[in-house]
């Protein structure tokens, strides 16, 4: 039998908290060699795109798919969940759950990664995505101030105030992107943006900065003169950022970068490697794997089962 679960019904089941745990689970894993990944394809039509990119999570007991269209200014995604029995165990409508797993993985990174203490953030981008950025970085760091800015003032000056009364914490609207980032330990970019977003003299170490925004190759968010001060450099799965990392691509063919530095997150969780001393600034390179749709899917599953929730409908 398979569960069908709609956008509302993801809501009333899905956790911050499970899925950083699941990610977390899922991409030591990878770094083990246990579960598997392969990165997105795409496919262009007149005006549409289509995505596909399927993974294994053995830990959690399923693999499958994500595919996705983008057509008339609207995207549409989905999971296919399959039991390690081959069994197709769901069908699930993944606007939502996209949003949770990619603030999961940066916060994931975070934890790893990010300078230890209390520690100033800043985000840039105020869109759908922002909102479990912010979300998922209050789980895992001591934030003593969220700083967010986006180029519409009413819109950063909203997104502050609703996200100041949902987390419980001291969020700004910054006047701008560098005060935003100047002095902050942790950087998260979440934008659309086909240039960079921020200027590499606003960052000094020590300082995690996350570009989560770009996973098309000619898009970039960070600027080339950044990734080449970084003195470590991690990605979400090394195949994939060779494939749509904009800012690695454009920094690789700038000349200040190469391949042979980055370093992956799975790598960092399952011990494989080890922080500089002193660690300076470094950066993660987030572009959306598989993986981590599975790794959600394994959490509100069960949730979703035992409070009935969707259609339950023979397939096969």
């Amino acid at each position: 039998m398979t569960r069908i679960l709609r956008e509302e019904d993801v809501a009333q089941v899905v956790d911050m908290d499970a899925v950083i745990a699941a990610v977390t689970a899922a991409m030591r894993e990878l770094g083990e060699g246990k579960a598997q990944n392969e990165p997105r394809r795409r496919a262009f039509a007149p005006g549409a795109l289509l995505s596909v990119m399927f993974a294994a999570y053995p830990g959690g007991g399923c693999m499958g798919l994500k595919a996705y269209s983008v057509a008339g200014g609207k995207a549409r995604f989905l999971v296919t969940v399959f039991g390690l029995d081959g069994a197709l165990s769901a069908l699930i409508d993944a606007d939502l759950l996209g949003a949770y797993r990619t603030g999961a993985a940066t916060a994931v990174a975070a934890r790893a990664l990010a300078p230890k203490g209390p520690v100033a953030v800043a985000l840039i981008g105020t869109g759908h995505q922002a909102r479990t950025q912010a979300l998922a970085l209050s789980r895992v760091l001591e934030i003593s101030e969220l700083r967010v800015f986006s180029r519409d003032q009413a819109h950063r000056e909203a997104f502050a105030a609703e996200r100041a009364t949902a987390l419980g914490s001291r969020v700004v609207a910054a006047a701008s992107a560098e005060a935003a980032v100047r002095g902050a330990g942790v950087v998260v970019t979440i934008t659309t943006s086909t240039e960079p977003v921020l200027d590499a003299a606003w960052v000094t170490g020590p300082a995690l900065v996350v570009g989560a925004g770009s996973n098309f190759p000619n898009r970039t968010e960070i600027p080339a003169e950044l990734v080449e001060r970084a003195q470590t450099i991690v990605v979400d799965q090394l195949a994939t950022a060779r494939l749509e990392s904009g800012d690695l691509i454009a920094a690789h063919g700038a000349g200040k970068f190469d391949w042979e530095r980055a370093v992956e997150l799975g790598s960092v969780l399952a011990g494989g490697w080890k922080p500089p001393e002193p660690p300076g600034i470094t950066l993660f390179e987030s572009h959306g794997l598989a993986l981590w749709d599975l790794a959600a899917a394994s959490t509100i599953l069960p949730a979703a089962d035992a409070k009935g929730l969707g259609q339950v409908v023979e397939i096969f």
